[in-house]
C-alpha cells in the first residue's frame, strides 16, 4: 500500500484534483467523489507504469504584491 498526495481546487461547480507524484488528474462534484475518482485514475495509471523511488512533493507558500488598479 502506498500513500499519494491529492491537490484539490474548486473550479466553478466542480472540484479538480491532481496527484503530483504521478501526474494523474480527475474531477467530481464533491471532494469525496473527486478523491475517489483520482484514486481510480491513479490505480489505472499504476497498472501500466511503475513508479521507482519515493518521490514526495514539497509544499510551500510564497507572497506576491497586490495589484493596484487605477
Amino acid at each position: 500500500m502506498r500513500t499519494f498526495t491529492a491537490l484539490i481546487q474548486k473550479e466553478e461547480d466542480m472540484y479538480v484534483a491532481k496527484c503530483p507524484e504521478v501526474g494523474t488528474v480527475s474531477q467530481g462534484y464533491t471532494i469525496e467523489e473527486t478523491v475517489a475518482n483520482l484514486k481510480e485514475a491513479t490505480e489505472l495509471y499504476l497498472e501500466e507504469f511503475e513508479i521507482k523511488g519515493d518521490f514526495r512533493p514539497i509544499l510551500t507558500t510564497f507572497e506576491v504584491a497586490e495589484v493596484v488598479k487605477a
